[in-house]
């Protein structure tokens, strides 16, 4: 008989006998849900989407999601006024929640895999995502993929992601607790292996856990020691790898803490 799937949220490690000594304060738990008018926090949504089209998205799944998911409901309530501009903001234990162009160029990249081309309505099967965060980009990655698996190496952001996440009801949607550079076997192959931390190069468990006609937007290393977003397709024949845009994420970081 076929291993069930884990349902919403996982944990990979045992942690009820884990020693709590050295361990980071965890952030509060709390979901960040905010009551801003709703009519208020649409029309502001919208005007993120016109002005993510203005700088070149071009995908309407990509538009359709990101101004469905309420990105104020993420975000502390003192930052929820900043909540749609175009900036990353803190979300505690060092870790930011990502600008809404880099979270749809990155998942529009995705969109763009071998095994999607000249598809242009459908979804994702399968995704990873590396870095769960406070589970924004969770959120949007249900609207355009299947299912959607997400590891977080800090248990705080773990815990924050599950309160947020949790009235949206994601059945789609797998949290997981554990070292994201290891990937997470179980679910694979993966259609899709998106990143919110940049190492020196992209691990060969990603790789290994990628489906064919399947696709990687990470950001890694580049030569001049900054980071720059990597396109990796796994084809029949093999690798083909693209190096993009510069751009600025926490660093890749093994283990949990």
């Amino acid at each position: 008989m076929a291993s069930q799937r884990p349902g919403f949220p996982v944990r990979l490690t045992p942690t009820a006998a884990a020693a709590t000594q050295g361990r980071r304060p965890a952030v509060p738990a709390k979901p960040m849900v905010h009551d801003a008018p709703s009519m208020a926090s649409n029309a502001v949504r919208a005007r993120m989407v016109q002005r993510l089209a203005a700088q070149g998205i071009t995908d309407g799944r990509v538009l359709r999601a990101m101004g469905t998911v309420e990105r104020h409901r993420f975000v502390d309530s003192a930052l929820v006024n900043q909540a749609y501009e175009d900036t990353s903001l803190p979300i505690g234990l060092g870790q930011t929640i990502s600008k809404p162009n880099v979270v749809a160029r990155m998942i529009e990249l995705l969109l763009g895999a071998p095994a999607l081309a000249n598809k242009s309505g459908d979804r994702l099967g399968r995704v990873l995502e590396i870095g769960t965060g406070c589970g924004y980009q969770a959120a949007v990655l249900s609207h355009v993929a299947t299912e959607v698996y997400s590891i977080e190496r800090l248990r705080g952001l773990h815990e924050k992601a599950r309160a947020n996440l949790r009235a949206f009801r994601l059945a789609t949607v797998h949290l997981l607790l554990g070292d994201g550079m290891v990937g997470y076997p179980k679910g694979a192959p993966y259609a899709a292996i998106i990143a919110a931390a940049g190492g020196e190069s992209v691990p060969e468990a990603w790789i290994a856990q990628l489906a064919v006609g399947g696709r990687i937007v990470a950001p890694t290393q580049s030569a001049t020691g900054g980071q720059a977003l990597v396109v990796i397709d796994k084809t029949a024949r093999g690798l083909e790898r693209r190096i993009l845009e510069a751009v600025h994420f926490v660093p890749l970081k093994s283990g949990i803490a």
